[in-house]
């Protein structure tokens, strides 16, 4: 298969999704040492923290579909309308499961002065996104999506 088989079809859209998040992953794990100043490999493979992969990846989703079926169409419908339950959920559930994870550590800790391995683990506190990493995860989907689509336009053409 080559580049010329992608374009416009179902694959262009799986690749940019699926490299969107990837390339966010990547982003944010980069974002991380800047800010802290130690590389976290475990970043590549968990939830929370800037930008959303999640948010980038329905969005990229999204943009592809809309670019290769038309933004009126009910398949971008479609797509749009599953990205923003996705967006919602890492924003919202998610989001308030972690800080109930948070509340709980904290209990567990103060409250019944164990340590947390003894209890059972610490329970996982950044599992979703706050939603300026919702929008700036969207915006890079939607970025991402329209370079890929120009690129492989450019390429062939």
């Amino acid at each position: 298969m080559n580049i010329s088989q992608i374009m416009n079809t179902g694959y262009e859209v799986i690749f940019t999704s699926f490299s969107a998040i990837i390339t966010a992953q990547v982003i944010k794990s980069i974002v991380f040492l800047i800010i802290k100043r130690k590389l976290d490999v475990r970043l590549f493979t968990t939830t929370g923290g800037m930008p959303s992969s999640h948010s980038a990846g329905v969005m990229g989703l999204s943009t592809a579909v809309g670019l290769i079926t038309g933004f009126n169409s009910v398949e971008f419908a479609i797509a749009l309308g599953f990205a923003c339950i996705v967006m919602y959920d890492a924003a919202g559930v998610r989001r308030a499961a972690g800080k109930q994870a948070a509340c709980l550590n904290r209990i567990i800790m103060d409250v019944y002065k164990q340590d947390l391995e003894e209890a059972g683990g610490k329970l996982k506190e950044l599992l979703g996104h706050t939603p300026i990493q919702v929008f700036v995860g969207a915006a890079y989907g939607i970025i991402y999506a329209l370079i890929v689509h120009y690129s492989l336009q450019n390429y062939i053409g």
